[in-house]
């Protein structure tokens, strides 16, 4: 029996550290160096994996994704209730826990890149073309077994994560809890009504 590579939990352990510094240091400041010395590796076997600082940020929205994605997670006992499984996962988008997934001035700094490189945007553009298609694959199967009636799956889909997207960019500037919390749950409201549930 072969020995089993390294190769993907040691890139897996290097992103995260990469984000942990982006999260405390801003981007800006995160580098190979200093991602090197927080786990106490070689600097040149940061750059084995990824060459350059570049590759740690397209490292980076890969690892946002995962992360995000972790919001489709239904509990077993609902995996065979897709109606119920759709007001999970829309209760999880609009709930703190979606916000909390992965730091805000971590993925907005990334997310900035995507006007001035073209492979970062593709990786964004992927990642929520990712997103929605999951959301839109909930609510083709509360159609199939007829507990919904959406006209349009990929566009209804779209414009709840469109309602997200702008969500939290806006009430990333709020400070008052009071006014964050009504406000994402009339958010999550009209997302409800987008899917014709209560």
């Amino acid at each position: 029996m072969g020995r089993k590579s390294l190769k993907e939990p040691r890139q897996k352990e290097i992103i995260e550290a990469f984000y942990r510094l982006a999260k405390k240091e801003g981007l800006e400041n995160a580098s190979i160096a200093k991602t090197a010395n927080l786990i106490k590796i070689n600097p040149s076997l940061v750059m084995h994996y990824f060459k350059t600082k570049e590759h740690l940020i397209y490292g980076l929205v890969e690892y946002i994704l995962h992360k995000y994605l972790q919001i489709f997670k239904i509990p077993p006992r609902y995996q065979n209730d897709p109606k119920k499984a759709l007001k999970i996962v829309i209760e999880n988008i609009f709930s703190h826990k979606w916000n909390t997934l992965f730091d805000d001035s971590v993925s907005y700094s990334c997310y900035a890149l995507v006007f001035r490189n073209k492979i970062i945007r593709g990786k964004y553009k992927s990642l929520l073309d990712e997103l929605r298609k999951k959301l839109e694959q909930l609510i083709i199967s509360c159609n199939e077994q007829k507990v919904l009636s959406v006209k349009n799956p990929a566009y209804t889909a779209d414009l709840i994560f469109v309602l997200v997207d702008g969500a939290y960019y806006y009430l990333s500037l709020a400070d008052d809890k009071k006014e964050y919390t009504t406000k994402l749950s009339n958010y999550k409201r009209e997302a409800f009504k987008l899917l014709g549930l209560t």
